[in-house]
């Protein structure tokens, strides 16, 4: 019997009983506050969420401090200069300076970096 290889058999593919629905684009939703009608309750609503992200923004600037302090620590052996964690996160050399040294400061306080 000679020795041949078949082709291999190609498979078609499975016809659709149905069409997919078109990707419709939902509209821009924020926190549903474009939902709200009463004037009060969207000032109180929309005071909360601005509340919550400015606390936000303040503790995740602590965390980049603290992140600043740790990677200019200089017991590490692969310590960065300020301008080094400047390039990082984008900040001038003069900020990441002082981002380091607030960070040590918040390295110093007890439960620093804990939660």
């Amino acid at each position: 019997m000679p020795d041949r290889q078949d082709p291999p058999r190609r498979l078609r593919p499975v016809s659709l009983i149905f069409e997919p629905e078109a990707l419709v684009a939902e509209p821009e939703r924020f926190f549903q506050l474009e939902s709200i009608d009463d004037p009060a309750e969207l000032l109180r609503r929309s005071t909360e969420l601005a509340l919550a992200f400015r606390a936000a923004a303040e503790r995740a600037t602590d965390f980049q401090a603290i992140a600043a302090a740790q990677l200019a620590d200089p017991r590490r052996f692969d310590a960065l200069s300020p301008a080094e964690v400047a390039a990082r996160a984008d900040w001038t050399a003069d900020y990441a300076a002082r981002m380091v040294e607030y960070g040590r400061g918040l390295m110093r306080q007890p439960g620093a970096g804990e939660e």
